[in-house]
């Protein structure tokens, strides 16, 4: 039997600067990300498209959704493995390729630089190999279409 999670969140547009969208420069970018329950999450278009850049931008969402999901996957499957980790940080990277035409673009990919620390020294090799397992469960990974490398690097603590 199939299981589905549905998900829910409004986007409100609050970019209106008193004429609309009456010419490309009237209008800023500013949107608010929101759901029932949670604090709204301020954001524009990137800077490169006339974006506030104290705002997240759409393309630091995404790639804030693969970074996450990569983590949260990887400490279930360290658990499961007895892999103990007690502390992750990573800092991805996403590349986007603009079209030639200048009209649209897309993630040609995404490399992330995972920072582990394991309890022990025995549980490095494991912790390392648990990175490549992650993608074929994630459920973001897996509806993406880019490449998604990983460059973990695991010390013991």
């Amino acid at each position: 039997m199939t299981t589905t999670h549905s998900y829910d969140v409004t986007v409100e547009w609050t970019g209106n600067l008193g004429s609309g969208t009456g010419s490309y420069r009237s209008y800023s970018r500013d949107h608010e990300l929101l759901a029932d329950g949670r604090p709204p999450i301020a954001a524009s278009s990137d800077p490169a498209f006339r974006g506030d850049p104290a705002r997240w931008n759409p393309e630091q969402l995404l790639l804030a959704s693969v970074a996450q999901c990569h983590l949260l996957w990887y400490l279930h499957l360290c658990a499961a493995d007895g892999v103990v980790v007690t502390d992750y940080a990573d800092r991805a990277e996403g590349v986007m390729t603009m079209d030639e035409t200048g009209g649209g673009g897309q993630f040609s990919s995404v490399t992330l630089h995972p920072e582990v620390t394991v309890a022990e020294e025995s549980m490095v090799d494991k912790a390392r190999a648990l990175h490549g397992e992650v993608h074929a469960v994630c459920f973001i990974a897996r509806s993406v279409n880019f490449p998604i490398a990983h460059r973990p690097v695991i010390t013991v603590g």
